[in-house]
């Protein structure tokens, strides 16, 4: 069965766009034009993954993504205007997996929502291995490989990358990273030299990562990858 996806935006043009494009990659769609709408679908059509619009006319978006994190793990692509990156971050760490910034491509679009669906598949089967590419990380054993390759971490740096496996597929603010390991206060530039040298012995190439991905002023994002 197809994967069922809610559009959230006010604009009768943009759902409509939505809609067609979605509609010839495959994927069931159901529409809301206010946040009250999405409520409802959230909560009785279960939707496989919500495309939100944050400018919505009666519930300010970053107020709409705590409200649905308050009952569902359903995963949410915010859409979000080019200049707005306080809001990106914002509602990231609401709980949002992810952001396409206006004007978007349809390319683009697409694969961030496949990366978000499969983002949900490997949380429900929580497997003690995850894959990516040439990537695994084994969760029981603390063994990191490439192409088959063991990998020494440090102790800081495999929990840099466990964090990212745990939201694989999701944008981690640099905010929700340091928090977690760190402590909220503490300095970003850190968190980068930690991630420079996670890259230095996974990736083929630290200057064009493969696997974790920068989201520039906002975070990072581990890749799902295909098997290789």
């Amino acid at each position: 069965m197809s994967s069922f996806i809610l559009i959230v935006d006010d604009e009768p043009a943009i759902r409509r766009l939505l809609r067609t494009s979605l509609g010839a990659e495959g994927f069931r769609t159901e529409e809301a034009a206010t946040g009250r709408a999405a409520l409802e679908a959230v909560r009785g059509l279960s939707p496989d993954l919500v495309l939100l619009d944050l400018g919505l006319p009666d519930i300010e978006g970053l107020d709409l993504v705590r409200e649905i994190r308050s009952f569902s793990a359903v995963p949410i692509v915010v859409l979000s205007a080019r200049e707005d990156e306080r809001g990106k971050v914002a509602a990231l760490e609401l709980g949002a997996d992810d952001y396409v910034t206006k004007p978007f491509g349809m390319a683009e679009l697409i694969a961030r929502i496949r990366t978000g669906l499969r983002h949900r598949l490997a949380q429900e089967g929580a497997q003690p291995v995850f894959r990516s590419g040439g990537l695994s990380v084994d969760l029981v054993r603390r063994l990191v490989a490439v192409d088959g390759r063991e990998v020494h971490l440090s102790p800081r740096e495999y929990d840099i990358l466990k964090l990212m496996v745990l939201h694989a597929g999701r944008v981690l603010t640099h905010r929700f990273i340091l928090g977690k390991l760190w402590g909220a206060n503490s300095d970003v530039q850190q968190l980068r030299v930690y991630v420079r040298q996670i890259r230095q012995k996974i990736e083929a190439s630290a200057e064009q990562p493969r696997y974790i991905l920068t989201e520039t002023g906002v975070g990072y994002r581990l890749a799902i990858l295909d098997e290789s």
